[in-house]
């Protein structure tokens, strides 16, 4: 598990440029499945047959893109810039950044030393520059450039992993897992998984993704906010307590029973989230595709989110493979697909 995020994190792809973690999961992917393919939107798609005709489907799904920023001017020589996906400027300042051009090169947000800014208050990103050592032309030429935080993941304590775009490739990781586990297994229904696209940005990739594979149902698997001393109990979730199944009315009542009772019949912990609107996932667009598509929300507790150190239990990510698998096991027979 910690060589996949390693391997996983460590790709340079915010939303719309997945490319680079797309092939690194398909590498991982396709000794589980029957067969992988990218399609228009750039997701990475693979599928384990079951063997029977007219079988029904199964989509489990985590996103592969990461929050980012793009170069959008020049200003003596330093870089002007928006951002991709939900960026915290608080975390800008000061920061490594891997500026993606061919061959990548290296840039730090400029941070103003404490004799001139106010320490008390955040910096807006329209105030901040990046310093990639360039002259003015040099910069220029970057115009339209994404860029990410620069570096990949390393172990915190004994059972803890820290780095950036855990969001959402320790849930692919899940999904490597789960299919690991499946592997030696008689399935009576056929898994796809799916690596999706610009999940920060709109949620066209999943929505395009489900839209092709016409699932019977569906799981999303993304992260939720973990426990810190300044999380409020009702809204975060104990890191090592398993993951966080999605209850409400955008989740289908079958779907998060049997997630729930399987957590119950495999003794593997898990949590309940009470997500009463838009879960914040790409469940949200998978569950209106075609004529509808029934849909549950799995979660993985997530420490310091959107940031490049966000941390998270590899217990939780073994806990949530092994509750998807549950959850696939013997689906045809015990579902009501």
């Amino acid at each position: 598990m910690r060589q996949t995020l390693e391997g996983l994190c460590g790709c340079t792809a915010p939303s719309g440029f997945e490319s680079p973690a797309a092939q690194a999961a398909r590498d991982f992917l396709a000794p589980f499945v029957d067969e992988t393919w990218v399609d228009r939107m750039g997701n990475l798609l693979g599928v384990r047959r079951c063997g029977r005709e007219g079988a029904k489907k199964v989509l489990l799904d985590a996103h592969l893109d990461e929050i980012g920023l793009m170069v959008t001017g020049a200003e003596e020589g330093f870089l002007r810039f928006r951002t991709i996906g939900g960026v915290d400027p608080r975390m800008l300042p000061g920061r490594e950044l891997t500026i993606l051009t061919e061959p990548p090169m290296v840039g730090i947000v400029a941070a103003p030393g404490p004799h001139q800014a106010d320490t008390d208050k955040s910096i807006p990103i329209t105030e901040l520059v990046v310093d990639a050592g360039l002259t003015q032309a040099q910069a220029e030429e970057l115009i339209g450039t994404p860029m990410v935080y620069r570096g990949s993941c390393f172990p915190l304590g004994e059972g803890q992993m820290c780095g950036k775009a855990m969001d959402d490739r320790s849930c692919f990781a899940t999904l490597l897992r789960c299919m690991e586990l499946l592997k030696d297994r008689a399935l009576d229904v056929d898994v796809y998984v799916m690596g999706s696209t610009r999940e920060e940005v709109s949620g066209a990739g999943a929505t395009v993704g489900t839209w092709a594979v016409r699932p019977d149902c569906c799981v999303a698997v993304d992260v939720t906010h973990g426990r810190t001393p300044d999380g409020p109990a009702d809204k975060t979730f104990v890191l090592g307590g398993g993951p966080a199944v999605g209850v409400g009315p955008n989740m289908t009542r079958w779907m998060t029973k049997r997630l729930l009772d399987k957590a119950v019949e495999r003794k593997i912990p898990c949590q309940q989230e009470i997500m009463s609107g838009h879960t914040g996932t790409n469940g949200w667009e998978m569950q209106i595709s075609r004529e509808g598509v029934a849909t549950a929300v799995l979660s993985v507790p997530l420490k310091y989110m959107h940031s490049p150190i966000e941390t998270l239990s590899l217990d939780d990510l073994e806990h949530t493979a092994a509750l998807l698998a549950a959850f696939v096991t013997d689906l045809g027979k015990e579902g009501p697909l």
